[in-house]
């Protein structure tokens, strides 16, 4: 049965999602928060997909997040990680319990933080948070979007607990059967193999990216970059195993992601280009490997490696040499963190085990009781994002 999904992003992922969704038989609705992401298809110019999905579609276009919401059954969160928490504050006033919301893909615990938003209004909607996007590719243009691959494996978690099934059901209505249920929000925030990846192939491509080089992205992960991106999955690996969660390795990405078979991850990576499905390396330095990566992926993956007694010196590494080399503070540009305060909590393994989907009810422990404490934000001060009220109220699920 077709089905009416909207999708916040107007980017290579929404563009290909949308793709995707229509050859499915269902029908997409775009909407771009800055207008520009769509003027053309709002001029009822069709979007053109090539690549892995050919199809050629003319999808609706909303003006507004109201509308959105309003047109649609099922939202997807569909643009950088940087973009998340404007989009979930735009969107949160006008989602109703009958809506399902997907975050494609999970950055940085949007989840846990739409469900805050929700539960001041009284809403109790399912949310499912992906590991990855359903889809790769890049944007052409306004109008049309190159996809690389469509995965054949993503892992997901919903929230409530409780809707988990049907949103499995959902999820598998719409894409198809390629998804893999995993233990909670902090196995699918571990899940997600991007910004260690991108970090260490643009940490080995930064001069080409500055250059504004067309190059081949699977090429160029030589042995010694495709071993750098070993390591750095051995330590997100040891911190999920701190945890007691079971996550994907890369090798299992890159194989279920790209359809080449095992082997060392630059070995697999010249099997991706060999077969053409290699894609393109970022050509500017203002590439979403470092702006959105670094503070959305990588400081997440440092901050849970923290709260688990078990610090990732490379990961942490990689956020301050990147820091350095753009003059900015990555770390403290993650603004969705920074309204949740992570810092201000501590994990073990059982707390990353049990758990209801709002990541410990906001990280203490994961548990479906209620009683859990938090500090209430102040909100004074819109422009701070940092929890400063000492009064403590109960976190509701």
């Amino acid at each position: 049965m077709s089905k009416t999904v909207g999708l916040a992003g107007a980017g290579s992922i929404a563009f290909g999602t949308a793709a995707v969704l229509h050859e499915a038989g269902h029908d997409p609705m775009l909407w771009s928060p800055s207008g520009a992401g769509t003027a053309e298809l709002a001029k009822g110019e069709a979007l053109r997909a090539t690549g892995a999905v050919e199809t050629t579609l003319t999808p609706r276009i909303a003006d507004s997040a109201a509308t959105l919401a309003r047109e649609n059954d099922v939202l997807i969160i569909a643009l950088p990680g940087y973009g998340h928490k404007t989009v979930l504050d735009a969107l949160a006033p006008h989602i109703e319990d009958r809506h399902h919301v997907i975050v494609s893909s999970h950055a940085s615990l949007g989840a846990v933080y739409l469900m805050q938003l929700l539960a001041e209004r009284g809403v109790v909607a399912p949310i499912t948070a992906w590991g990855t996007t359903i889809c790769t590719g890049r944007r052409q243009s306004g109008t049309e979007v190159k996809v690389n691959t469509v995965r054949s494996r993503v892992d997901l978690c919903t929230v409530p607990e409780d809707r988990s099934a049907d949103a499995l059901a959902l999820c598998q209505a719409l894409f198809g059967d390629r998804f893999q249920p995993r233990d909670g929000l902090l196995a699918i925030s571990l899940s997600n193999l991007n910004p260690q990846n991108h970090m260490g192939i643009a940490l080995g491509n930064i001069t080409r990216m500055e250059r504004g080089e067309t190059r081949s992205r699977g090429q160029n992960v030589t042995p010694k970059v495709g071993r750098l991106l070993e390591e750095l999955d051995r330590e997100r690996l040891e911190i999920a195993q701190a945890l007691g969660l079971e996550v994907r390795t890369i090798f299992e990405h890159f194989h279920l992601s790209f359809h080449v078979p095992v082997a060392s991850i630059s070995e697999m990576n010249q099997q991706m280009h060999a077969q053409g499905n290699g894609g393109t390396g970022p050509a500017t330095a203002d590439s979403r490997y470092v702006t959105e990566d670094v503070p959305y992926g990588l400081v997440l993956t440092a901050a849970l490696g923290r709260l688990a007694g078990h610090p990732a010196p490379l990961h942490e590494a990689g956020i301050r040499i990147f820091s350095a080399m753009y003059g900015r503070d990555f770390e403290a540009e993650n603004q969705i963190l920074a309204a949740l305060d992570l810092d201000r909590f501590s994990l073990g393994r059982a707390e990353g085990r049990r758990e209801d989907g709002a990541f410990a009810s906001t990280c203490q422990r994961v548990t479906r009781a209620g009683d859990i404490t938090k500090k209430t934000p102040y909100r004074g001060n819109k422009k701070s994002h940092h929890w400063t009220n000492k009064e403590t109220t109960p976190c509701r699920n």
